[in-house]
C-alpha cells in the first residue's frame, strides 16, 4: 500500500519532539519523539546498559540523561520501530520526573540535534499519512481525549475502533461496483452489451442511499454524545430558576432571593445525567426593566434561549403564568425543544398551569421526572449501540449529505435516459464524497484544519 506520507515530502526528513503529557508539575512527564533520527538522537544523550540504536522495538530501557556531565534526570526510554509505532515511523518516548524544568532541559538538548518542535496534532497526522489510521479515526483520537462523559467516550471509541470507517468503506465498495458496470457499458457501447440494466442500477443506488440515510439519522444523537446538550432555564423573575439550578448541582451556585432581578447575567454550569453532558444556563428573569445592567442580562438571556438545544420554561404556583413570554420563546425555538415546568408545588396543589413536569426545587419533589424529561427530549428516538456506526462529526455529516445528493442526481439521470457518462460522473462524485470522510480523498486545507485543533504532543 502506498503511504500517504509520500504526499508530504517536507515531513520525510523531519524528526519532531513534544511533551506528550499536560504541562505542569506531576508524578511523571513523557516526551515524545518521532522521525528517522528519533532513536539515534535520544541515544546520543542517554546513558544506560543498552545502546538504544541496537535495541528491539517495543522495549523499555532505564538510564540517565546528562548535559555537560550534569545529571538531568533518571529516565525510562520506550523504543518503537517503524512501521510498528503510533506514527508508523521510528519513535521514542522518554518518561521523566514531572518537573517542567527537567522537561525543558531534555527538550532543548534534543532540539540541538536537528530535531524540531512538533506542530499541534502532528504525531496523529503522521499516523494518518503513514496509513496507521484513517482520517475518521484520527479525528476520533481528539474526541477520546476531550471526552467528558462515559457516553461520549464510548462514542469516540466506537469511531476510533473503525465502526464508521468500516461502514463508509462498505458503501464506497458498493459504489465502485455500481460505477464499474456503468463504465464497462460505456467501453462496450458500440457492441450494444448491457452489463447492468437501469432497474437493477437504480436498486443498487437506492440501497446505498438508504444506508446513508440511516447514518444521517444518527447525527443528532452523535452530536449530543460528542458535544453535550445546552439547556436554558427561562421564565419570569422569581419563579425559581436559580433554585432549580442549585438543586441540580447540589450546591448554592446561584444567588436565590425574593427580590426580582437578582440574576443579572447568564450563569453557565455543567452536570452529567446518566452519561449525558448537560450545560445549564440560568438566565435572568425576562421582563421590562429600566435598569441598564438588568436589561443587558435580559438581552443575553434571550440569546441563550435562542441558542439552546432545550429550553426549560418555568412558572410557579405563586404568580400567574406569563403566556406572552411563553409565546415569545416559542417564536425563537421549536415547541418540541421546550419543557414546561411548574415550580413550588410544595406550597399548594391547586395547579392551573398545564405543565410537562410539576416540581418543588425546595423539597426535590418531581425532580427525577424533570431529569427523565430532559433525557427524553435530548435523545428523542435515538438508541445507542456500541456495535452501530454513529455520525458525530459535522464534517462527516456534510460529506454524507453530499454523497446522497450525487446519488439522487445519478438516479434522476438514469430515469431521464441521459448518457452513461453523466451517471458515471455522479457515482464517482458520490464515491469521492464518502472518501473525504476517511481521508482517501482530502485536500491539504482540510487536513490542516483538522489537525491544528489537536493539542501539541498528540
Amino acid at each position: 500500500m502506498t503511504s500517504r506520507f509520500q504526499q508530504v515530502e517536507a515531513f520525510t526528513e523531519d524528526t519532531i519532539v513534544a511533551l506528550a503529557t499536560p504541562p505542569g508539575i506531576g508524578a511523571i512527564s513523557v516526551i515524545r519523539i518521532s522521525g528517522s533520527k528519533s532513536i539515534e538522537s535520544v541515544d546520543s544523550i542517554f546513558e544506560g546498559k543498552t545502546k538504544l540504536i541496537n535495541s528491539q522495538t517495543h522495549t523499555i530501557h532505564y538510564g540517565k540523561i546528562r548535559s555537560n556531565n550534569e545529571l538531568i534526570d533518571d529516565v525510562l526510554v520506550s523504543i518503537f520501530r517503524s512501521p510498528n509505532s503510533y506514527t508508523g515511523e521510528d519513535s521514542a518516548e522518554i518518561s521523566i520526573h514531572g518537573s517542567p524544568i527537567i522537561a525543558k532541559k531534555i527538550t532543548e538538548l534534543l532540539l540541538k540535534r536537528d530535531i524540531r518542535l512538533a506542530e499541534p496534532g502532528e504525531f496523529t497526522k503522521r499516523a494518518f499519512l503513514n496509513n496507521r489510521i484513517d482520517l475518521a479515526q484520527a479525528e476520533a483520537v481528539a474526541d477520546v481525549i476531550n471526552s467528558r462523559t462515559e457516553t461520549s467516550l464510548k462514542g469516540a471509541r466506537n469511531q476510533l475502533d473503525g465502526m464508521l470507517s468500516q461502514k463508509v468503506n462498505e458503501l464506497r465498495s458498493s459504489l465502485v461496483n455500481a460505477s464499474s458496470f456503468v463504465e464497462l457499458g460505456l467501453d462496450f457501447a458500440e457492441e450494444d452489451i448491457e452489463f447492468v440494466n437501469n432497474d437493477e442500477l437504480i436498486k443498487r443506488i437506492e440501497f446505498i442511499q438508504y444506508e446513508i440515510d440511516k447514518l444521517l439519522t444518527t447525527y443528532s444523537f452523535g452530536k449530543l454524545v460528542r458535544d453535550g446538550v445546552n439547556v436554558a432555564l427561562a421564565g419570569q423573575p422569581n419563579v425559581g430558576k436559580s433554585s432549580i439550578l442549585n438543586y441540580i448541582l447540589r450546591e448554592s451556585r446561584a444567588i436565590v432571593s425574593r427580590i426580582p432581578g437578582t440574576t443579572r447575567d447568564v450563569i453557565r454550569e455543567e452536570v452529567t445525567i446518566d452519561g449525558i453532558l448537560f450545560r445549564l444556563f440560568d438566565t435572568a428573569g425576562i421582563r421590562y426593566s429600566n435598569d441598564e445592567i438588568e436589561a443587558e442580562g435580559i438581552s443575553r438571556s434571550r440569546q441563550a434561549i435562542k441558542d439552546a438545544d432545550i429550553v426549560i420554561f418555568i412558572s410557579d404556583i405563586e404568580q400567574p403564568t406569563d403566556y406572552d413570554l411563553l409565546e415569545e420563546i416559542l417564536l425563537i425555538t421549536s415547541e418540541e425543544k421546550v419543557i414546561k415546568v411548574l415550580n413550588k408545588i410544595d406550597l399548594q396543589h391547586n395547579i392551573k398551569f398545564e405543565a410537562d413536569v410539576n416540581i418543588s426545587a425546595l423539597t426535590g419533589e418531581g425532580m427525577e421526572s424533570l431529569f427523565f424529561k430532559l433525557k427524553e427530549t435530548a435523545l428523542g428516538n435515538s438508541v445507542y449501540s456500541e456495535k452501530t456506526a454513529i455520525v458525530s462529526n459535522l464534517r462527516h455529516y456534510q460529506c454524507l449529505k453530499k454523497a446522497k445528493y450525487y446519488l439522487i442526481k445519478a438516479k434522476d439521470t438514469i430515469i431521464n435516459n441521459l448518457s452513461g457518462e453523466f451517471i458515471s460522473v455522479d457515482l464517482r462524485n458520490a464515491e469521492n464524497s464518502l472518501g473525504e470522510i476517511i481521508g482517501s480523498v482530502t485536500s491539504d486545507d482540510i487536513l490542516n484544519n483538522i489537525f491544528q485543533k489537536f493539542c501539541i504532543g498528540k
